[in-house]
């Protein structure tokens, strides 16, 4: 019989009820020691779900300021377990990911791991385009979220593309975690709206930051300058469709790389509004 592994997966969610159970199903009993919910004042039946789940919900309420909902948990409820893992309702542990996981944690040369995400949309798995990475695993105490300060300049409350900042050395888990979204596109545009605002907010903020700049990524970093122009949108398509194979995918991957490409032009055009509104 296997060991519950020393991880504790935090869960943050504000009505899922959709999803929730399925994610709880994938992770499975005992797999790991614990997991933990943090629930943004869900009206749905989320909270129902974890109850019959038996796992523990922790209610968090945003300020507007710093600290966000990972960051709040790390800080207020530090987990006891030796690694952490953060994931979203509609991401699926697999068996693959979960056997490669048991041999990576016990590296002790390593602090966190980039995670491996396939993607779904319309129905089926995308075969092409970007491929979807998050640092979601480290150790309790190698570090926290980016921390970025708000004043009330957006409605997410929970850390978006803010990335963790950890001291040491990082690997990578390469066996996926499903990450299924069943709320459809109008929920997928909506949400992209948001996260154009909030984008373009953080790169007229914080772009000269140095301090910030200097924890940035190399992706990052050529993401954010191209994000500057126009460009980015018309880049972001050919490199999709075109060198990672978005074409797999036909008339699906034709209209997921035209999605995306419009969400890297809309956070363009939202900083050129910005930069005229002040002017």
């Amino acid at each position: 019989m296997k060991l519950p592994l020393p991880i504790t997966i935090a869960i943050p969610i504000k009505n899922e009820a959709l999803l929730l159970q399925g994610c709880l199903d994938a992770i499975g009993k005992d797999f790991v020691e614990k997991i933990v919910i943090i629930d943004s004042g869900s009206t749905d039946d989320s909270l129902e779900i974890a109850q019959r789940n038996d796992v523990e919900v922790l209610d968090f309420k945003w300020n507007g300021q710093f600290p966000k909902k990972r960051n709040w948990f790390l800080q207020n409820h530090t987990p006891t377990t030796r690694w952490v893992l953060f994931l979203d309702a509609d991401e699926y542990l697999t068996e693959g990911f979960k056997n490669e996981i048991r041999k990576a944690i016990v590296d002790e040369n390593k602090v966190g791991f980039w995670l491996t995400y396939s993607r779904y949309f319309l129905g089926k798995k995308m075969k092409g385009g970007y491929p979807l990475r998050k640092l979601a695993l480290f150790r309790v105490g190698a570090g926290e979220y980016e921390r970025i300060e708000e004043n009330n300049w957006s409605k997410l409350d929970m850390e978006i593309h803010e990335h963790p900042i950890l001291k040491g050395n990082v690997g990578t888990v390469k066996s996926e975690i499903d990450h299924l979204d069943f709320r459809g596109i109008s929920h997928y545009v909506i949400k992209h709206n948001e996260y154009a605002s909030w984008e373009a907010e953080r790169i007229m903020k914080m772009g000269a930051n140095l301090e910030i700049k200097k924890q940035w990524t190399w992706k990052q970093k050529i993401k954010y300058k191209l994000m500057l122009t126009p460009f980015i949108g018309p880049v972001f398509f050919f490199g999709s469709y075109f060198l990672l194979g978005g074409f797999r995918d036909g008339s699906r991957g034709l209209a997921f790389s035209i999605l995306k490409a419009s969400y890297f032009t809309q956070v363009y055009c939202k900083i050129k509004e910005q930069k005229l509104s002040k002017k």
